[in-house]
């Protein structure tokens, strides 16, 4: 064992050593070949050198090592073991380990303390060995050890004067019976360059641990100041696409290019609603156009100066356009609309109200290649006929809405042609249009209509919307102002009949109170009623329906003229769930609102 543990053996075995660093050990695990991290792994592994023996500064004295007191010949050989350099306790092999871990002499294993549970390792003694336990990650400067300064001072003591014992030791194996130890002669040039490589390598070595390795491995975090920039992309799109295109375009690409990549993103540049904008030309078309060719939603309305050239190159370059909307865009003809139906055959919805030069050949180049129509809006158009109307109401069988206004050519025809051949119409309107009672009468065969716009038809009897009420039973919006004819028993009947009714408007009808008490009594669904200009209504009409509907919202009694203001003032205290509308209380709501939002108002403007 001695063999085993000495200086010459780390020399004759030099060679032997070399050849065997030419093959790659495999990695280590963290036990070592004592079954876990103990005190002896943390001596026999550690790189620094035991420190030469120098008189200590003036302070108060240590405490004297665990082993100073040792006095046997066995006590003070394990204490000589324990100041072996490194490489005299490297294991060799298997058996060398196994009778290293055999053949360790008792004072220390005594040293070593009470044996630890399996699981157990205390956190300040930790292997040391090279890539044990530790994670791969690029070096960085740790800490040096204070634990080599704490552990070459006791020694130091120890040697110097409050070591006396293990001088006397010494001694007495020397022959010297009580003569203090001569000091050691100083030494040679070679021997200091060895020792101060050896204290450079003992200071470079000697770094503690840290209780996470992994953190040594890089650089102290800074404190990151909070930056909406930090967002996934997702979120800030999601984020802008609640603004609106001027916010997006005016402001927000402003702030910086990473804003600006992210307003010019597809999915904001798929519905474009540029109305009432005079700076949208052709160009500006064609450039939106080429940019973006996924637009599946555009709004043009009173953009002056958009040509059909412009809409023609639009149509052209977005074949997936679904919603198309134009009013009052009068500068545009048929060759528009043609130019959108040849082009874009998945179109839905078509608005182009008040155009007057649109014809009945752009209706049918509709009618015949966008057989996914569905909602179509041709108010005011006045060249518009029934040839036109009938074409698309024959081709564009899945539609759903149709909205005419004051369209002088379209009559009966068109409408008992949209009732026969579009039986998924939920929304029709055909205000001031050249429509009879007639034609109405057919559209109790839509049995999915659920709002009717009969607005200003002056051949429209009673019995025929009390017959479309009956039949129709998913109605919930039903508008019959401007019509003279109607009468109480007319209303009386919708009531009663109209289960599934909501929204009822009568302005400028001939009714009286006992409408608005038949709607009270007998309508148990009815939110919104609507009577304005209707000259016979009364504050008895309005207190019973206010009394005695429990559904009612919205009452409109705008220039009932024998409706008293005060009256109202008491119903607006006692039914504060309903919304009366006059003159005076829409004008105290608008004022309101105006305070709410911070409006005062300025001593030029009282005087």
């Amino acid at each position: 064992m001695g063999h085993l543990l000495s200086r010459e053996a780390s020399s004759l075995s030099r060679d032997r050593r070399c050849r065997r660093r030419r093959k790659v050990p495999p990695p280590r695990s963290r036990s070592c070949f004592l079954r876990g991290p103990c005190m002896l792994c943390f001596i026999v592994h550690s790189a620094s050198p035991p420190a030469p023996e120098q008189p200590l500064p003036a302070r108060d004295p240590l405490p004297p090592p665990p082993y100073a007191a040792l006095a046997t010949a066995e006590q003070r050989a394990a204490r000589r073991l324990l100041c072996l350099p490194p490489a005299a306790w490297e294991p060799r092999s298997r058996c060398q380990r196994l009778l290293l871990s055999g053949l360790l002499p008792s004072p220390v294993r005594g040293l070593l303390g009470p044996a630890r549970p399996p699981g157990e390792v205390a956190s300040e003694m930790v292997c040391k060995r090279k890539g044990a336990g530790l994670p791969a990650c690029p070096p960085s400067k740790q800490p040096r050890c204070a634990a080599a300064a704490a552990g070459a001072e006791p020694e130091a003591g120890s040697a110097a004067g409050g070591g006396d014992a293990s001088a006397r030791g010494a001694a007495g194996d020397s022959g010297g019976g009580g003569q203090p130890a001569s000091p050691p002669p100083p030494p040679a040039p070679e021997e200091k360059g060895e020792e101060k490589e050896k204290e450079r390598g003992g200071e470079a070595g000697c770094e503690e641990p840290q209780e996470h390795p992994g953190d040594g491995c890089r650089e102290p975090l800074l404190a990151l100041t909070p930056n909406i920039n930090h967002l996934p992309p997702s979120i800030l799109l999601k984020i802008f696409s609640n603004l609106s295109l001027n916010e997006r375009c005016l402001s927000v690409s402003l702030v910086c290019k990473y804003w600006r990549e992210l307003c010019l993103d597809f999915q904001f540049w798929k519905q474009l609603d540029l109305s009432s904008r005079q700076q949208v030309t052709d160009e500006l078309l064609e450039k939106i156009a080429s940019r973006s060719q996924n637009v599946t939603e555009i709004n043009i309305s009173d953009c002056r100066n958009v040509s059909d050239k412009g809409v023609c190159i639009l149509a052209i370059k977005c074949p997936g356009l679904l919603r198309y909307t134009a009013y009052r865009c009068k500068q545009l003809s048929d060759i528009s609309i043609i130019a959108v139906a040849s082009q874009c055959p998945l179109l839905q919805k078509v608005h182009v109200g008040n155009q007057d030069r649109l014809t009945d050949e752009g209706l049918k180049q509709l009618g015949s290649k966008c057989r996914e129509l569905k909602d179509i809006h041709f108010g005011q158009c006045y060249k518009i006929s029934d040839e036109g109307m009938i074409i698309i109401a024959k081709g564009c069988g899945k539609l759903q809405r149709i909205y005419m206004q004051e369209n002088k050519l379209v009559t009966d025809r068109s409408v008992k042609a949209f009732a026969e051949h579009c039986p998924e119409l939920q929304y029709v309107g055909f205000m001031g249009c050249s429509v009879t009672s007639r034609g109405v009468i057919h559209l109790t065969k839509l049995r999915n209509l659920s709002s009717l716009d009969l607005r200003h038809i002056t051949e429209l009897d009673n019995e025929t919307v009390m017959e479309i009420v009956k039949r129709c039973k998913n109605l919930n919006s039903l508008n019959l102002c401007l019509n003279w004819i109607i009468n109480d028993r007319c209303v009386e009947v919708i009531a009663k009949e109209g289960r599934n009714l909501k929204e009822l408007y009568l302005v400028s009808c001939k009714i009286t109170d006992s409408a608005l008490i038949a709607i009270g009594r007998y309508s148990m669904t009815v939110e919104t009623v609507d009577v304005g200009w209707c000259k016979e209504i009364t504050d008895h009409g309005a207190t019973q329906i206010a009394q005695s509907s429990k559904s009612l919202r919205y009452l409109g009694l705008m220039r009932c003229d024998k409706v008293n203001e005060a009256t109202v003032e008491q119903l607006v205290q006692q039914y504060p769930h309903i919304t009366f509308s006059t003159v005076l209380q829409d004008c105290k709501r608008t004022l309101e609102r105006a305070y709410q939002m911070g409006w005062t108002p300025s001593m030029s403007t009282a005087s």
